[in-house]
């Protein structure tokens, strides 16, 4: 069934702009690991960052016309996440679906296929994360689904949950979870902290972080050059 569902309830955006404050690497690892897309999606520019409530889109192959229908249900601070049914490299989203989303406060896309007008959209800074920059268009023919749970890039996203881009990648926190998130990454800003100073200073990660004891345990040896060259001998 083809549907679009409206009134989705969202993440307080408070809350979407902490966790882009932190930065993909950092929610990532603060939320255990999880929610990360696919490597394959990367920045159309260097530089380019968003954090936003998830619209959820599913295409068809070759087939754009559910954005279309998706801008209808954007307000500010949405971020749209794209995944066709099957594999499409076809260039899905340019300049002028772009101009159509930003005034409706949209603040980026994500989309497990592909890209076109890289140019303008680097010039008017309206950030895409794509698996592809393909010139190819897309037709307008076949239904598909707005604001439903869906995988995208290989994470289950629920509408109105957070996702974070920049330039290591895309990451997706439950709308549920993003306060806690917040807390893990506030801690861990502080230890990181405290370890740069102490890299800085000279003091080895192998020290820091206690690794000498757990790499004997596997068997890591060490050995002088000497010792070595007479056990090779």
């Amino acid at each position: 069934m083809s549907i679009v569902v409206t009134g989705t309830p969202r993440t307080d955006l408070k809350l979407v702009d902490q966790l882009g404050a932190f930065g993909v690497a950092t929610v990532h690892e603060a939320y255990g690991r999880k929610g990360l897309l696919k490597a394959g999606l990367r920045p159309i520019y260097t530089g380019a960052k968003a954090a936003g409530t998830a619209i959820t889109v599913s295409v068809a192959p070759c087939d754009n016309w559910m954005l279309h229908a998706a801008v209808e249900q954007c307000r500010e601070g949405d971020l749209v996440l794209v995944q066709p049914t099957s594999p499409s490299d076809s260039g899905y989203f340019g300049e002028l679906l772009a101009t159509s989303m930003r005034a409706h406060g949209v603040r980026g896309l994500v989309i497990d296929a592909g890209c076109r007008d890289i140019a303008p959209l680097t010039e008017m800074k309206f950030p895409v994360w794509s698996s592809a920059v393909f010139a190819q268009g897309t037709v307008k023919e076949t239904l598909g689904s707005v604001n439903v749970g869906m995988v995208v890039s290989g994470q289950f996203v629920h509408p109105g949950d957070v996702v974070v881009a920049d330039d290591d990648g895309v990451v997706v926190v439950r709308r549920q979870d993003a306060a806690a998130v917040i807390a893990a990454c506030e801690a861990r800003e502080k230890r990181e902290a405290e370890n740069r100073k102490r890299l800085a200073s000279g003091e080895l990660g192998l020290d820091i972080y206690k690794m000498r004891e757990p790499l004997k345990a596997k068997g890591l040896v060490y050995m002088t050059h000497e010792e070595y060259r007479a056990k090779r001998a």
